[in-house]
């Protein structure tokens, strides 16, 4: 049989956590639908205390998205008009966005270019040039949090808050704290790739300080404490009773879930160094992504690097091999956002990474004998 003939090897495959869970979702799914709770019923409550007491953040927000849970976070806090927020500009475009949908001013800054998160200096060096800056929003890239203990001592000494853009990074940890609980607020996406996902659009705000989450409650219902009775201009992000009763059935497998991720992530790792494969990028062979050891990484995404992206992925295709590219253009450089006044080569980190990085199949039921597949097309792609 031709490579081409074989069953492909999907980037991600959710049929197979549907066969896995999928009739206690429709259980859980009919009972919601039977009692017509559709609007922050129990299910919604529940999930909520159920993640705050997992990451160890002090309370929980549903809403509709990863995005109105960045906003939220931001809102909650009062960061909007005259304010500036830095954060990457290697990242999905709801990261920055969100910053503008809050009034604020996004400052970008440079990633580290081996965890691809954000850095630490890169941080010191806009706090100290802006005095607007008052919070920073670190992005767990890819599953992997942010260096904390970098990323800590810079905002404190800049009196800056932490906003953690956790969306990608359900259940990883730093130094034993959970994403979610180690800046003032957090936000989380379900959206159906996540490592943990509902079925469709979701999202959960978490935060440090009980008054913001209660403020954050308000927000997501127009502005409401008492029903009808209006305080401020909010927005309608409630999340939706029958994705939090998903996302309650999954909650059960997902640290399960997220082992089975990194045995796929560690198994990967020795096929590369079998086939004598790893490299530098300097050399045109790839580089593998790392774990620092000071966190726990959930392995969202499985990115390797290398200067021959786009043919290397062009040969994975002709395979039936999945990939994606997790991000190809920087923010700074997205035609939506040309106003923010930067320039190609202003963060050269950012740029090199978008021209070289790309993500493998990478799930809790990926087989190894697909995994094979995988590194043997790319072996055969460099031979």
């Amino acid at each position: 049989m031709q490579p081409d003939q074989q069953p492909p090897v999907p980037v991600l495959d959710l049929s197979r956590q549907y066969a896995a869970v999928g009739d206690e979702i429709t259980r859980a799914v009919a009972d919601v639908c039977a009692a017509g709770r559709f609007i922050l019923g129990r299910e919604v409550g529940q999930l909520e205390a159920e993640i705050a007491a997992r990451t160890g953040a002090t309370q929980a927000v549903g809403c509709a998205s990863g995005t109105d849970a960045l906003w939220l976070a931001m809102a909650a806090l009062n960061i909007g008009e005259g304010d500036a927020v830095v954060t990457t500009p290697f990242s999905f475009f709801a990261t920055v966005s969100s910053i503008l949908r809050a009034g604020a001013r996004p400052v970008l800054a440079d990633i580290d270019p081996a965890s691809f998160n954000l850095s630490a200096g890169a941080v010191e060096e806009a706090a100290a040039a802006d005095p607007t800056i008052r919070a920073v929003m670190p992005v767990h890239l890819y599953g992997q949090c942010a260096d904390w203990d970098a990323l800590a001592p810079v905002a404190q000494q800049h009196n800056l808050l932490l906003i953690e853009d956790a969306a990608q990074a359900f259940g990883a940890t730093w130094n034993g704290v959970g994403a979610g609980a180690l800046g003032d607020a957090a936000a989380f996406s379900f959206y159906p790739t996540k490592n943990l996902s509902a079925w469709g659009d979701a999202g959960l705000t978490t935060f440090r300080d009980a008054a913001a989450a209660e403020h954050a409650q308000s927000l997501r219902a127009h502005g409401m404490r008492r029903r009808y009775y209006h305080d401020e201009v909010g927005w309608n992000s409630r999340l939706d009773t029958v994705q939090a009763a998903v996302l309650l059935v999954k909650l059960r497998y997902i640290n399960q879930w997220n082992d089975d991720r990194s045995h796929v992530a560690a198994r990967y790792a020795q096929l590369f160094l079998d086939a004598k494969l790893v490299g530098s990028v300097d050399d045109g062979g790839i580089v593998l992504p790392v774990a620092d050891p000071r966190g726990t990484h959930v392995w969202h995404q499985y990115v390797i690097r290398t200067p021959r992206r786009d043919d290397l992925r062009t040969h994975l295709a002709a395979h039936g091999i999945g990939s994606e590219v997790y991000y190809p253009v920087p923010l700074h450089m997205q035609q939506a956002l040309l106003d923010l006044g930067y320039r190609e080569g202003q963060f050269p980190e950012s740029e090199r990474a978008a021209r070289e990085v790309l993500a493998l199949p990478i799930f809790p039921e990926l087989r190894e004998d697909e995994q094979l597949r995988v590194v043997e097309a790319i072996r055969s792609y460099f031979a």
